[in-house]
């Protein structure tokens, strides 16, 4: 049987076929349009300020303009929340962070899903976590704040910027490798908890590093050492934890860069390549080296790796501290 087409029919079908081209998403003609970087933390912290260094200079290697969209609220769920309904095209990307790591082994119940509703496009940086203490501890280095922190009636405490954050994380998985028991003391942001190390009514602070590296430098805090797996550019001649007895300890907080679960694979490659471009840029980098960040971009295939080890380390933490949101 044959069926005959005649050139009204023709004409129709063929009209069709830009709408079906033009719904998808292409590597080849992508960004076509405005790119959005949702970031779930207020304007002005780390997170903000990688995703400030970054955009601007991909919206000129786009060509499109770029703006950063800030969901604040939740320790990063609500912004979460917010990028995972976003449209997987590549419009919409999300600047996780390690809350994300962390929230599943917080939260009874979170209303997104980090590995399944999201693909890592790049890591995109490290915050170097800095040991300092009061100057009144006697503690020169590392050993000797944990043989300090040992001695019968030790009242060690750490201040961290609040309960489940990186700073707090980073005291207990201490605690984990060098038997400790410091008291941890929260407070609501870097600032105010290092406005008491500072006068003395907390021991000690595992810092970020914007927050600690001025202090650090005028003599008002002394620093032990450097939580991350190797030696800070921001400051070269600090020793890490790991270095000085703690082997395999290393914490850090992090920015990374996400894209709606379902984003084709050729935009998110394409979305992969320019981003690296752009970190890898001297005037990018700098940027981020100014705000205490070091860059530190890769595949996706080496984010999805470290995501899934930074889960399961902060849940091991969460567990052995017993640390609890909801």
């Amino acid at each position: 049987m044959t069926t005959t087409i005649n050139r009204r029919q023709l004409l129709a079908l063929g009209a069709g076929l830009p709408m079906l081209h033009s719904g998808a998403t292409h590597a080849a003609d992508f960004p076509s349009k405005q790119v959005k970087f949702i970031v779930p933390f207020p304007p002005g912290g780390p997170v903000d300020t990688t995703a400030r260094a970054f955009a601007p200079p991909l919206g000129q290697l786009w060509g499109q303009s770029t703006f950063i969209d800030n969901r604040a609220g939740g320790g990063g769920i609500i912004g979460a929340e917010t990028a995972s309904r976003q449209p997987a095209d590549g419009y919409s990307l999300f600047v996780g962070a390690i809350h994300h790591a962390v929230n599943p082994s917080l939260h009874a119940k979170l209303s997104y899903d980090i590995q399944k509703d999201f693909v890592p496009v790049s890591f995109a940086a490290m915050f170097p976590v800095f040991l300092v203490v009061n100057p009144n501890v006697p503690a020169k280095n590392v050993q000797e704040l944990i043989a300090l922190a040992k001695k019968p009636g030790s009242n060690l405490s750490f201040a961290s910027s609040g309960n489940g954050g990186g700073t707090h994380l980073a005291g207990e998985l201490f605690n984990m490798h060098a038997g400790t028991k410091l008291l941890h003391i929260p407070y609501k942001g870097s600032a105010p908890a290092m406005t008491d190390v500072l006068g003395g009514q907390v021991a000690m602070m595992f810092s970020d590093a914007p927050t600690a590296i001025g202090h650090i430098k005028s003599g008002k805090v002394r620093v032990l050492g450097v939580a991350s797996p190797k030696r800070s550019a921001l400051m070269p001649e600090v020793p890490t934890i790991a270095e000085q007895g703690l082997s395999g300890y290393e914490a850090y907080s992090w920015a990374a860069l996400f894209a709606p679960a379902g984003t084709p694979k050729d935009v998110v490659a394409k979305i992969n390549a320019d981003f690296n471009q752009v970190m890898r840029a001297q005037e990018v980098r700098q940027r981020l080296y100014v705000a205490g960040a070091e860059a530190d971009p890769g595949t996706p295939q080496e984010m999805a790796q470290r995501l899934q080890s930074e889960i399961d380390k902060w849940a091991r933490v969460v567990k052995a501290a017993q640390i609890r949101i909801d």
